[in-house]
């Protein structure tokens, strides 16, 4: 793999960044206050993060570990899905109601979606509750970006991108968006970052590892965008 990114960072000789390991996941309500718990001491040290998933269920417990820390901080995610409902099949800490817990826990100032297209009726509430600025696939060449002084939380769900760029997803969403226009998208952030995650990928469904490659390659950009951009 070639480690220098597309933004001129050198990933693999760069001495700021490191692999922090794996949070034990059980499979049980333990690993929401365990996720949580690990968020908080990087943040609480003063460190940003970038994690791995796993489904987007992880977004709330890194966001309630990041509340001590930071304040006012506004989301950008990236997703085919808004992930809204208030619960899901009965669980409120499902992967489809992740920014619905973070929103009524005020664990975020402002939310930003990109790239969603299936806002349903049961969803739609809650844009309105919470305000949630919606830029649709059709509308995103004309999204002028994200300019601001206050901190900026990054979330990508790989379903974002069209099937034909990451079909190794669970939730297969075709309309999405192309791998350049996410990194497009990235780039448009002027924002001091305290860090994000890369979410949903499905290795069961990636024979060819396509997907994996894409994630690898979203990885190297995200992080190479939080080297460059340090929190002020």
């Amino acid at each position: 793999m070639n480690w220098s990114s597309e933004a001129s960072v050198d990933l693999e000789s760069d001495l700021r960044w490191g692999d922090a390991g794996d949070v034990v996941i059980e499979g049980g309500p333990g690993d929401m206050a365990r996720i949580e718990a690990v968020a908080s001491d990087y943040w609480g040290r003063g460190q940003r993060l970038l994690a791995l998933g796993g489904d987007h269920s992880v977004t709330a417990p890194l966001l309630r570990g990041a509340r001590a820390a930071h304040r006012a901080i506004t989301i950008v995610h990236f997703d085919a899905h808004p992930d809204l409902y208030p619960e899901f099949a009965g669980n409120r800490d499902s992967h489809a109601s992740p920014f619905y817990r973070i929103m009524e826990e005020q664990l975020a100032q402002h939310l930003i979606q990109i790239g969603i297209r299936t806002l349903n009726a049961e969803q739609r509430p809650a844009v309105e509750r919470f305000q949630v600025e919606i830029v649709r696939p059709d509308d995103l060449g004309h999204w002028a970006g994200l300019r601001q002084k206050t901190p900026v939380y990054i979330s990508i769900d790989m379903d974002v991108l069209d099937p034909a760029f990451a079909p190794g997803v669970s939730h297969h969403e075709p309309g999405g968006l192309t791998v350049r226009e996410l990194l497009q998208a990235l780039w448009r952030i002027d924002a001091p970052l305290i860090g994000g995650d890369i979410v949903e990928l499905n290795p069961e469904r990636d024979p060819t590892a396509q997907t994996t490659a894409v994630a690898a390659k979203l990885l190297k950009e995200l992080l190479s965008a939080l080297l460059k951009c340090p929190v002020r």
